[in-house]
């Protein structure tokens, strides 16, 4: 058994890691920490995990051997991980990040984007990218594993095939991305209020989205030239859920694209290839951590795009955050995450 730690487990992505892990073979949660909630039971707070948790109870931070678990997930505001990990890397501790401090791998740039200096850019320098369809060995291997955004792991999903293959112009990436509000995190804000986010639909960081830099980041692993992207986000009236249309255009087109699709996520268990000429959409991937993809070439023409739609709380989130976990500890990268889809 895998002993866990979860540092901030009082979010949407905390219990949806609890959810995840109460089904998996090879988890035993020891611990789960909240400042503001310490000595609340889970299924106090979470009565969706009655049955499942009921002698697991939130503890302070400070009041927690977090030294005694085989891996920690932290599911916390950006700038929490980075505090803690020195201590718990030098203990034998694996760390599995959600946050955004262990993604980009330029401590300025972190700086810039995040407006925190990096409390450790040695640590920074060797985590892993936990994207598993792109860097499975070194997770493999991986001490520290800074989680994908939820946007930036179907930003990739879509335009790497592509990139790798040498056939689209990178310089011209266009990414237009739509999120339930769950993306935004489980907290009190006047735009994410039902009378606010219901029946509308709008733009948002479009003077710049944090996860830009990041996704940038991975493309340009995978693309012969130089990688310029233009990402624009949306928030959809709902409540999980992230689809995301893009754009590039074709340098070569000669190129049977669904084959090329098709050969690459060959294997893979949680990328859905779909037939040609199929729009997927996000209720058939709710709750699980699959990912459907469609590739399309309008017209003929010199445009493909491509469709890809995920669970911003699964794939975009604790499952992929899982998939990571089992790769560490050499379990069946599937444990835990087999669950279909909830419909409707």
């Amino acid at each position: 058994m895998v002993k866990i730690g979860i540092v901030g487990g009082t979010g949407y992505t905390g219990v949806e890691l609890l959810r995840i892990l109460a089904s998996h073979p090879a988890a035993d949660v020891r611990a789960i920490t909240s400042r503001g909630d310490a000595g609340t039971r889970v299924i106090d707070m979470f009565a969706s995990l009655r049955g499942k948790y009921d002698r697991l109870a939130f503890t302070a931070p400070d009041a927690t051997d977090l030294t005694a678990c085989d891996v920690v997930f932290f599911a916390t505001p950006h700038g929490v991980a980075m505090a803690q990990a020195r201590a718990l890397v030098a203990a034998g501790v694996k760390i599995i990040d959600l946050a955004a401090d262990f993604r980009i791998k330029d401590p300025a740039l972190f700086e810039q984007w995040y407006k925190l200096p990096h409390a450790c850019p040695d640590l920074l320098a060797e985590a892993v990218y936990g994207l598993p369809e792109f860097h499975r060995d070194a997770i493999r291997k991986a001490r520290i594993v800074g989680n994908p955004g939820c946007y930036p792991t179907s930003i990739q999903l879509g335009f790497v095939p592509l990139l790798e293959a040498g056939i689209v112009d990178a310089r011209h990436l266009i990414a237009d991305c739509k999120s339930g509000a769950s993306g935004a995190g489980r907290k009190a804000e006047v735009g994410l209020l039902l009378a606010e986010a219901s029946d509308n639909f709008k733009a948002y960081g479009m003077a710049g989205h944090r996860h830009h830099p990041e996704t940038v980041q991975e493309l340009v692993r995978h693309s012969k030239t130089p990688v310029e992207l233009v990402f624009t986000p949306h928030l959809l009236p709902m409540i999980r859920g992230i689809h995301s249309t893009l754009y590039a255009r074709l340098t070569r087109t000669d190129v049977d694209l669904q084959a090329l699709f098709a050969a690459r996520y060959a294997g893979e268990p949680f990328v859905d290839v779909m037939p040609p000429g199929s729009t997927p959409d996000t209720r058939s991937v709710r709750a699980s951590n699959v990912a459907r993809l469609a590739v399309h070439r309008p017209g003929n023409g010199d445009t493909v795009t491509v469709l890809v739609v995920e669970d911003n709380l699964v794939k975009g989130a604790a499952g992929q955050a899982v998939q990571n976990m089992n790769l560490m500890f050499g379990l069946p990268e599937t444990a835990g995450l087999t669950t279909a889809p909830v419909l409707p």
